[in-house]
């Protein structure tokens, strides 16, 4: 699968405590992406995404609004290689 993409997102704003990682697992799953969710101590969301390079940008782009409560300030991308995430998972 030569198409395959990752990418690693940090998603700042009011993320925590609106169903962030879970809205992202469920579009995530919904879209067959791999990766996983987390929150961070800073407050902020950090996310990866692997798959097919057109459905991971559409999981970035996704995160710009996130989840109906979520108020997104800002996400920052950093795009690398594949590492074989398989599922989609929230990170506790």
């Amino acid at each position: 699968m030569t198409d395959r993409a990752r990418a690693h997102v940090f998603v700042s704003g009011k993320v925590q405590g609106v169903y962030y990682r879970a809205n992202t697992r469920d579009t995530a799953q919904e879209k067959g992406v791999d990766g996983w969710v987390q929150n961070l101590s800073d407050g902020r969301v950090e996310a990866v995404f692997e798959g097919p390079e057109s459905v991971v940008n559409e999981m970035v782009k996704w995160c710009h609004t996130g989840s109906p409560a979520a108020n997104v300030d800002n996400v920052e991308v950093e795009c690398g290689e594949p590492e074989g995430e398989d599922g989609f998972r929230i990170r506790r």
